[in-house]
């Protein structure tokens, strides 16, 4: 979400004239756009705006921007700490990016934070905003910004707001707008994809419009899934809570939504998923398991497991173990709990784990995921994977990198360059915990986006 949220701050600043540059030292501009959700993100913040000050006191009419959920959190922090910055403004401020530049290099340092996004004024969702994005071949589509739920360890709600979803006319004409120009593959992106449509309903409930007729998730799936063109379709990410069966038939049904689930289990406890105020429980959770797989063919599917939430005991960790192993999780992006300031958990100081217990459950769950991500890896080999080539390894320029419909990583040595953003076939030869290896068998379809090539002035 702050990736395609940068991505659009740099394409309203280059919008306004700006290019960008490689090297600070040319820049007139830095933009440090914060996530608050990662541990030490503050400490990271001010160690770049103190060497930042140097940079800036070594050229007039250099600006500091420092936008995001930290900005959003903290701003009075941000003035107190580091006075020197041009421009603080906050999650739902994103569209006013060079605005807001512009009025402190005539007015001096501007502060702008919406608490509450506007629900009348579309303009304010990153996708409808222009965008410098990273790849040409695919893109990030935001459907609803903000969150309802209240899980205890979560600083969103606070820092993004309450959830409110795009309109669905505006997001089927963006994908086919991305499509036209190129892109092949999509990630529908919000917080909880698959409540998009509860807040229209409502308002539709209110001015007596029939809400059966308000968008569901498994709608817009469908619809953008069908866009002609579109060869891949993904979505980041579901709630357990909200999951329905209708969604699961659309993957089934839909060829161009890729076969793979991220489904954040957080803990198998039921008494700690209850403190979490996750809305569901550990059974219920593994039933939709069985249910997606049971109609999705070979489906692929990743979770979010926190280690050391306040009060967990080994028995709640044992737990966490099981469901794991149940799961028979593809990969799993596992987490030490760290408290964040502003949420539930971080007050629960008489319930902190000890560190060093954490640390040992974090070691002894990482085996459990990496046995079922290793055993479902092994189980490709031989296989003739279909892939998005996304180009030469940053490690090895000599190795490829590749990703599979199910989003795993596929490393393949190719004899000669190939396009970043073509499609191509590559048997499977061996495995590892992360990722796949494999021999290139053929490409079998070039980049769709055209390729812009300067053109010097004489």
């Amino acid at each position: 979400m702050n990736d395609h949220d940068s991505e659009r701050i740099s394409g309203l600043l280059e919008t306004d004239g700006l290019v960008p540059v490689q090297d600070e030292d040319d820049a007139d501009i830095v933009v440090l756009n914060t996530c608050c959700i990662r541990e030490n993100a503050d400490n990271k913040l001010y160690g770049n705006l103190g060497m930042l000050k140097r940079w800036k006191d070594a050229r007039e009419g250099r600006q500091i921007v420092v936008s995001g959920c930290l900005a959003q959190k903290d701003r009075d922090i941000v003035r107190d700490r580091a006075p020197w910055v041009d421009v603080v403004m906050g999650t739902h401020n994103v569209h006013r990016a060079a605005e807001l530049v512009e009025q402190a290099r005539t007015s001096g340092p501007v502060t702008e934070i919406l608490q509450e996004a506007v629900l009348d004024d579309h303009a304010m969702f990153p996708s409808a905003l222009p965008a410098k994005r990273v790849n040409s071949y695919d893109a990030w589509v935001t459907i609803q910004i903000g969150c309802d739920n209240s899980c205890a360890f979560c600083i969103v709600p606070t820092v993004r707001g309450a959830e409110i979803s795009r309109p669905y006319e505006d997001i089927v004409n963006e994908v086919q707008l991305l499509v036209s120009q190129g892109v092949t593959e999509v990630t529908l992106l919000g917080q909880n994809v698959n409540s998009y449509g509860r807040d229209l309903q409502l308002d539709r409930r209110r001015s007596g419009e029939s809400v059966s007729a308000a968008p569901r998730f498994s709608e817009l799936l469908r619809e953008v899934g069908s866009i002609e063109g579109l060869r891949r379709l993904r979505f980041v990410s579901p709630h357990p809570k909200d999951m329905r069966p209708e969604t699961f038939a659309t993957m089934a049904e839909v060829s161009s939504v890729c076969e793979h689930l991220h489904y954040p289990l957080q803990s198998g406890s039921d008494r700690m998923l209850a403190m979490m105020h996750r809305g569901y429980s550990a059974r219920r959770y593994l039933e939709k398991i069985v249910e997606a797989r049971g109609l999705i063919a070979d489906l692929a599917i990743s979770t979010d497991i926190i280690v050391g939430f306040p009060g967990e005991t080994e028995a709640d960790f044992q737990q966490t173990l099981e469901v794991s192993a149940a799961a028979e999780y593809d990969y799993a992006y596992t987490y030490m709990f760290s408290p964040r300031e502003g949420t539930e958990a971080a007050r629960m100081t008489d319930l902190f784990v000890d560190s060093a217990v954490i640390a040992d459950r974090y070691a002894r769950l990482r085996v459990v995921v990496e046995h079922s991500a290793v055993l479902k890896h092994e189980a490709r080999i031989g296989r003739i994977e279909d892939v998005l080539i996304e180009g030469p390894s940053r490690r090895n320029p000599v190795v490829y990198q590749a990703r599979t419909r199910q989003n795993k990583v596929v490393h393949f040595t190719p004899t000669e360059p190939i396009r970043t953003g073509s499609y191509g076939l590559v048997e499977i030869t061996s495995a590892a915990p992360h990722h796949l290896r494999g021999v290139l068998v053929e490409v079998t379809a070039d980049p769709s986006h055209k390729v812009r090539i300067p053109v010097a002035s004489l």
